[in-house]
């Protein structure tokens, strides 16, 4: 779909930027993983909600499916609950251990945290919207070190053409975001090329922490909100929605979870299958057949429509028959 070349825009601008220090150490070859031995996998998960949940999931379920069970492997897991001085020290733990054999960072800051620390072990993210603007590939196409994965970049334009079909007379989208989310910028600039074509405009107000989303929303005058895939936000959605049920209007999401959670509907990705592609990656690099230099980064080509039947309601929206028998999910 259109939308998923997007995450390539920054290729260019960022590969020269990228003699980061994840590119130093060893190719991310491993021995150890490359044998019949148990392996140790590090998970380094940057906050607790449904999406990344699912990731999580859906990489042991992977990992379970290509016969990794057992005592063939074993989890260390970490969650840095949104805290950077804590996402910083979990990377810092995982790259002291010495008997970790992969490392899968979930969300873009516990990405980068752990691709700036770690650069002898491989490293598989996910939940990565542009792993090019993060700095954390040279390319999508071509890696260059030590770290590859899967990104979530979703589609931005699709999501606010829905709202349109929606809601046709809406004139002004609020979006809140996080000022330190390097993918949550990539979906506002997205969003703001998609408004040109729809007749939007975007409405944005940037926040440093989650307990700060509900403010945030009720300082928009806005006829919808679009939640992009932004961790801060995402966690404290409850706080967001009930704003837009107050001025009884819809929320576009950016993942099914959201929906499920209160927002009105979207075309969103599988959390749980992007955690299972992870892993089929990771399988690879495990059993020697790739190395995360040389194996591109992955998406999820097929997103699903999702809807939220009480939501819709309530901001005056009738989903049609014909629409909702082409979602995989109405709430």
């Amino acid at each position: 779909m259109k939308s998923f070349t997007a995450m390539k825009f920054a290729a260019v601008a960022a590969a020269s930027a990228l003699a980061l220090t994840a590119c130093g150490g060893s190719n991310g070859s491993s021995d150890k993983a490359a044998s019949d031995e148990p392996v140790k996998i590090g998970i380094a998960q940057y906050v607790t909600h449904p999406s990344l949940d699912a990731v999580v999931t859906g990489f042991k379920k992977g990992m379970e499916s290509a016969g990794y069970t057992g005592d063939k492997i074993s989890y260390d897991e970490n969650n840095a609950e949104a805290d950077q001085a804590t996402n910083t020290s979990i990377a810092g733990k995982l790259a002291a251990d010495s008997d970790i054999d992969l490392v899968l960072a979930v969300a873009t800051p516990s990405a980068q945290a752990v691709a700036q620390t770690i650069t002898k072990v491989p490293v598989l993210f996910s939940a990565v919207t542009d792993p090019v603007s993060a700095k954390l590939v040279g390319s999508n196409e071509a890696p260059g070190a030590n770290v590859t994965g899967t990104s979530d970049l979703n589609p931005v334009d699709e999501q606010l053409a829905l709202l349109k079909e929606l809601k046709p007379d809406a004139k002004k989208v609020g979006i809140v975001y996080s000022s330190g989310e390097v993918n949550s910028e990539v979906q506002v600039k997205l969003a703001e090329e998609a408004a040109k074509d729809l007749g939007l405009t975007i409405e944005k107000s940037a926040i440093s922490t989650s307990s700060e989303v509900q403010q945030a929303a009720g300082s928009l005058d806005v006829d919808a909100y679009y939640v992009p895939t932004d961790n801060a936000v995402v966690s404290a959605l409850e706080g967001l929605i009930q704003t837009a049920d107050k001025k009884k209007i819809p929320v576009i999401a950016a993942d099914g979870d959201s929906v499920k959670r209160g927002a009105t509907a979207t075309y969103g990705i599988n959390y749980e299958k992007l955690g299972e592609q992870t892993a089929a990656m990771a399988v690879k690099v495990l059993k020697g057949e790739a190395e995360p230099a040389s194996l591109p980064v992955e998406t999820i080509s097929k997103v699903d429509l999702y809807l939220n039947e009480k939501a819709a309601k309530n901001s005056g929206i009738e989903f049609s028959e014909d629409m909702k028998s082409k979602a995989v999910e109405v709430y």
